[in-house]
């Protein structure tokens, strides 16, 4: 068997966007909108704003987590972390779906608490300082949008504040009720929704996160098609060995062994597989393995036995 252990020109893909002064814009703001939020949630007696606040503090929580992880994910490769720290979004987006889950769990607690004796809430209030958090929130959402699409990080961070923006307009829609029908139960209802809207944006990010964290193939990745891509290089009678998962929440590595009873096509073959890689699939970081016979070891491929 003849191995070959090479990487392209386009080995790498490029760094990702650089969201740091969104991430500082987005801080500063939610951390004065939770300090104003929860003032008047208490002099209101309104839990619906209590709520709120503490998602929002989750969220800057949130926040703070997925600047680490882009910044981290900055680091160098050392002897050590040979990939550098890249993974570290992947664990800052776990790490948010896991804190919002913490966040639901509290609201609806409370809620639940709250729905076995209803207290007066000021409508006028709510209203006033929800419509700041729908501001806010959106602001600070339209912060990430360009980003959303292609890293699960960043999507975290735009879900989150878009969810919140809508939360704080169910908030305003909760308080003209209860303006309109003095029925209280209303507010600890509208915190229970509150829940159900973040749980639903979450489990998503949290589903995702998992997935990459277990090294799964990127979404958007089908590994049927990128088998078959390589399958059909001229030369190539069979592939086996294949691995696509994710470095980060936006690069992809791929190892793959080539079986070419031909003999090695030259490094130059190799460039041109790696840059279709890069171009078909979005996958930036290729390593392949070139092998005369079909006698390799395939203990991880699906289709053999463990």
């Amino acid at each position: 068997m003849h191995g070959h252990h090479s990487h392209g020109p386009q080995g790498h893909s490029h760094a990702p966007a650089d969201f740091g002064r969104a991430f500082a814009i987005g801080i500063v703001l939610n951390v004065g909108f939770v300090a104003v939020e929860t003032a008047y949630g208490l002099m209101a007696g309104s839990m619906a704003l209590l709520a709120d606040a503490g998602h929002n503090l989750s969220d800057v929580l949130g926040l703070v987590i997925a600047w680490v992880g882009v910044g981290l994910a900055k680091r160098m490769p050392s002897r050590r972390f040979t990939y550098g720290l890249r993974g570290s979004t992947i664990l800052s987006a776990l790490f948010n779906g896991l804190l919002l889950l913490v966040a639901v769990g509290a609201i609806a607690f409370e809620a639940i608490t709250r729905l076995g004796a209803p207290q007066p809430v000021a409508g006028g209030t709510v209203i006033v300082v929800a419509c700041i958090g729908i501001i806010i929130n959106t602001v600070t959402a339209l912060l990430f949008v360009r980003g959303r699409k292609g890293d699960l990080n960043i999507r975290g961070a735009f879900v989150h504040m878009a969810a919140d923006a809508t939360v704080s307009l169910g908030v305003v829609v909760g308080a003209l009720a209860m303006m309109a029908t003095g029925a209280y139960w209303i507010d600890p209802v509208i915190s229970l929704v509150i829940a159900a809207i973040i749980l639903w944006n979450t489990w998503g990010l949290l589903i995702g996160s998992v997935k990459m964290s277990l090294a799964a193939v990127p979404p958007g990745i089908d590994p049927e098609a990128v088998e078959a891509s390589l399958i059909a290089l001229p030369g190539v009678t069979h592939v086996h060995d294949l691995h696509i998962w994710p470095m980060s929440t936006t690069q992809t590595l791929l190892t793959v062994h080539l079986v070419m009873p031909g003999g090695h096509p030259g490094d130059a073959y190799l460039f041109d597989v790696q840059s279709r890689l890069a171009h078909d699939f979005h996958i930036g970081h290729a390593t392949i393995q070139i092998e005369i016979n079909d006698a390799g070891d395939c203990q991880l491929h699906p289709a053999c036995e463990v």
